[in-house]
């Protein structure tokens, strides 16, 4: 008898539902920038998703997402600056 492959969770349908799906996720503190980068960039979409969902919540959930798209551009700068710097 085999076991049914596992099924992705459903998407996060209520800002509520998103923070605990982003949180869920967060990597360690001490992992590096790329994990944190794509970390910031899953949480910029599942925002930007919920957004679309939860229109009760359609402006905090945008915020959140635009929040991540920032902190995105950051970790991108302070990756390409730590790359030029070991150069």
């Amino acid at each position: 008898m085999s076991l049914p492959p596992p099924t992705e969770p459903d998407p996060p349908r209520t800002l509520a539902e998103a923070h605990e799906a982003v949180a869920a996720i967060r990597p360690a503190r001490t992992a590096p920038l790329v994990e944190w980068l794509a970390f910031h960039q899953r949480s910029a979409a599942v925002y930007a998703e919920v957004a679309e969902v939860d229109r009760g919540h359609h402006h905090e959930a945008l915020f959140m997402a635009e929040r991540e798209s920032q902190r995105v551009t950051e970790i991108k700068t302070e990756m390409a600056s730590s790359t030029a710097s070991e150069k």
